[in-house]
């Protein structure tokens, strides 16, 4: 398994050809070697890639790797629309899941458990409040960059992608992970305007990002946040 030396860290990857990728991407998973994926290339184009990403990927290797922590409790802190908020864990025994609410400086959860609640019962939660959110901030949006633009999608849906934010498909149906909501207010308008120029231009060519800085001219900015998240649109 070929290995780079960044710094104090090696990092190991392994490498998946998919031809049907226009570009490379990387994906770094718990306990797991970096997987590098995309169009052939060959020992040395890939250490190139490697090296490029390499900052980002100690970055990750380093968050992914933590110890795990069991339980969430007052004075955690969660992202939301570019920022991390404090939490205060409130018990709700007669309650059947954790529910999560956000007063505009804080996140109040409603604890089944008592004063904590495991990271499982947290990220069910976060489900349910990111899909809520997405319908009443993401969804307006959507409908503003259209009227903005004059680009037309089919119909908005949100989908749990494992690798992706979001897609655009041969009908322009856009769809859109529910954790878009992590983002700032002025990435996630990236985001949407992304999708929307696929449905006009559905390659990532000259047309495309030329169709997209002419929508939103602040769109590399947020295509650099977009990418160091690890998830592409």
């Amino acid at each position: 398994m070929p290995v780079y030396q960044y710094g104090t860290i090696a990092i190991t990857w392994v490498f998946q050809e998919e031809p049907e990728l226009k570009r490379h991407y990387v994906t770094v998973e718990r306990g797991k070697p970096v997987l590098l994926r995309g169009p052939r290339a060959s020992e040395s184009e890939q250490l190139e890639l490697i090296r490029y990403r390499a900052r980002w990927i100690k970055q990750k290797l380093t968050e992914v790797n933590q110890p795990l922590k069991v339980e969430f409790v007052t004075g955690s802190r969660l992202l939301y629309r570019g920022k991390t908020w404090y939490c205060v864990v409130e018990p709700a025994l007669e309650l059947p899941q954790a529910l999560i609410s956000f007063n505009h400086s804080r996140f109040f959860i409603q604890s089944p458990g008592g004063h904590s609640l495991s990271r499982d019962a947290l990220k069910s939660a976060k489900e349910r409040f990111f899909r809520d959110k997405a319908r009443e901030k993401l969804f307006p949006r959507v409908r503003y960059w259209q009227r903005q633009t004059g680009l037309e999608a089919k119909d908005t849906r949100l989908f749990n992608f494992q690798r992706r934010w979001a897609s655009c498909s041969e009908d322009n149906v856009l769809e859109f992970h529910p954790r878009c909501m992590e983002f700032s207010p002025s990435v996630l308008d990236y985001v949407i305007v992304h999708e929307l120029c696929h449905t006009v231009e559905k390659q990532h060519d000259r047309a495309f990002w030329k169709l997209v800085s002419q929508h939103y001219p602040d769109w590399e900015r947020c295509h650099i946040e977009v990418q160091r998240s690890g998830l592409e649109v």
